[in-house]
């Protein structure tokens, strides 16, 4: 009964993630407020070009609006809960958490600007 009960423990850490550390925040789109996703991986280059961008806007928008980055290269989880089929892919969804807009491929800080003020983002 022992050896069942860690055998199943082991494989929902490996499964969840948990065993190679945190794992990968798959809370998104965060309820109540606009949300951008950008799922992608730390070391695909459009990525890495986008990084700084990202990190910019969460802090210009906190509190006002989500920018979420997914790594599915070490967390595939949230590519398949939002069906990308390639990296990056950047959502936009809604307060209600209703998806508003999908683009694949590098995102332009000013483009994700304008659309986050197209849905009414301050």
């Amino acid at each position: 009964m022992k050896r069942i009960i860690l055998i199943s423990f082991i494989f929902v850490c490996l499964t969840s993630g948990v065993w190679a550390g945190t794992p990968e925040p798959v809370d998104a789109p965060v309820k109540g407020m606009v949300t951008m996703i950008d799922l992608g991986a730390k070391k695909c280059i459009p990525c890495k070009m986008m990084a700084p961008i990202l990190e910019k806007l969460k802090k210009e928008y906190d509190g006002r609006a989500a920018i979420v980055f997914l790594d599915v290269w070490k967390y595939p989880a949230p590519a398949k809960k939002f069906k990308i089929r390639s990296i990056p892919t950047q959502i936009f969804f809604d307060k209600d958490g209703k998806e508003v807009y999908r683009h694949t491929g590098f995102f332009d800080e000013k483009s994700i600007v304008a659309m986050l003020k197209k849905m009414g983002v301050k």
